[in-house]
């Protein structure tokens, strides 16, 4: 099944559909928050995509990969002048993207001090270029991602609480690849429909590549979906039998829907720690709800995910 640019027919990413639908036509500032490769940039695209502002600009920025000491100048310009190697004037992500969308990747890399600046644009709407002295007014619909748990980030000091609470309007948990029961099988024959579009081909799987596709737990995700079916496509003459990454010799959970299935044999202190984590994301990283909901104090939960 397809949505916007999204892909999978799951109970999660049903629900995924529905909220970006809820809130697509909305104003409201989305705070997207799952782990790496899961996809939050294409979630944020088909959120702008099902909105109103889709006729108009769409500009992702990843906070992390920018250097602290550039981060305002990218995000609000600066003028000529303003410091060594400014030649002229330049316009910011906020201005290249008013009217439309401006997502904002790993927000929880942004330095504190860009965070109370972006606390006040979200206000505002307003702000000032570097070295500038005349105030700038945007009309940006704001969407933001992390892959960490908003109370861990707040509490380690990478995302001020106050504006975890402005930009989490509509927040959004994106479902781990291994929580979306058979989308891994559906997904990979998406990629490779593609892959053989581009070369002309007509590779597939091999039974034994789907078994193992659906038993793997993917700890990288979609992205790490992607590449593994790009290799085998590269590797494979006709029927693709891909070389699936190691995996611990454990015996791990497979989830599935909301429901954890375990292979007999695995042992009980690799149980709890699926059953803990699974939890956790159950509840989008809300470890005081996972630890009533688990029976266990707070303090234990802490101590077993130290520990993890």
């Amino acid at each position: 099944m397809r949505f916007g640019l999204l892909c999978g027919s799951s109970k999660a990413m049903l629900s995924l559909y529905q909220q970006i639908e809820r809130v697509a036509f909305t104003e409201a500032t989305v705070l997207l928050e799952g782990e790496s490769g899961t996809g939050k940039e294409l979630i944020a695209q088909s959120i702008h995509l099902s909105g109103r502002r889709s006729d108009k600009q769409f500009v992702a920025v990843n906070c992390g990969a920018i250097p602290a000491h550039l981060i305002e100048a990218a995000l609000f310009g600066h003028e000529k002048g303003s410091f060594t190697g400014a030649t002229r004037r330049q316009v910011g992500y906020f201005e290249y993207a008013s009217g439309g969308t401006l997502f904002l990747d790993e927000i929880t890399e942004m330095p504190s001090d860009m965070q109370v600046k972006l606390l006040r644009v979200l206000e505002c709407g307003n702000f000032f270029r570097v070295g500038g002295s005349e105030s700038v007014q945007v009309d940006v619909r704001l969407i933001a991602a992390t892959n960490r748990s908003l109370e861990d980030a707040v509490q380690a000091g990478s995302l001020r609480e106050d504006l975890m609470y402005r930009l989490a309007v509509f927040p959004i948990f994106v479902p781990p690849l291994r929580g979306r029961g058979n989308d891994a099988e559906l997904l990979a024959q998406h990629f490779l429909e593609g892959l053989n579009r581009e070369a002309a081909t007509s590779k597939r799987f091999s039974k034994q590549a789907l078994k193992q596709l659906r038993r793997h737990h993917w700890p990288g995700n979609v992205r790490e979906l992607k590449n593994l079916v790009h290799r085998a496509f590269i590797l494979s003459s006709d029927l693709l039998i891909p070389e699936m990454p190691p995996t611990s010799d454990k015996k791990i959970a497979m989830v599935a829907d909301g429901l954890l299935d375990f292979t007999i044999g695995t042992a009980l202190a690799d149980a709890q720690k699926e059953i803990i984590l699974a939890t956790l994301h159950h509840y989008r990283g809300n470890k005081r709800l996972t630890a009533e909901t688990l029976g266990i104090s707070l303090k234990t939960l802490y101590n077993r995910l130290k520990t993890y």
